[in-house]
């Protein structure tokens, strides 16, 4: 599954879900969209993939 794929289904269901599961899936979908930040940045060449140590 694409990343992106993923991070609209966690949108569309944080829209139809219960309150106590909207906060693991508010979670989950910050997770993925920091990953898919970091993926961006590294293609922009903003970020190096490689450690600096």
């Amino acid at each position: 599954m694409l990343l992106e794929q993923h991070i609209e289904e966690l949108r569309a269901e944080m829209n139809h879900c219960h309150p106590d599961e909207r906060r693991q899936i508010a979670a989950e979908l910050e997770l993925a969209l920091a990953e898919l930040a970091v993926i961006m940045a590294e293609q922009d060449g903003s970020v190096d993939a490689v450690p600096s140590f």
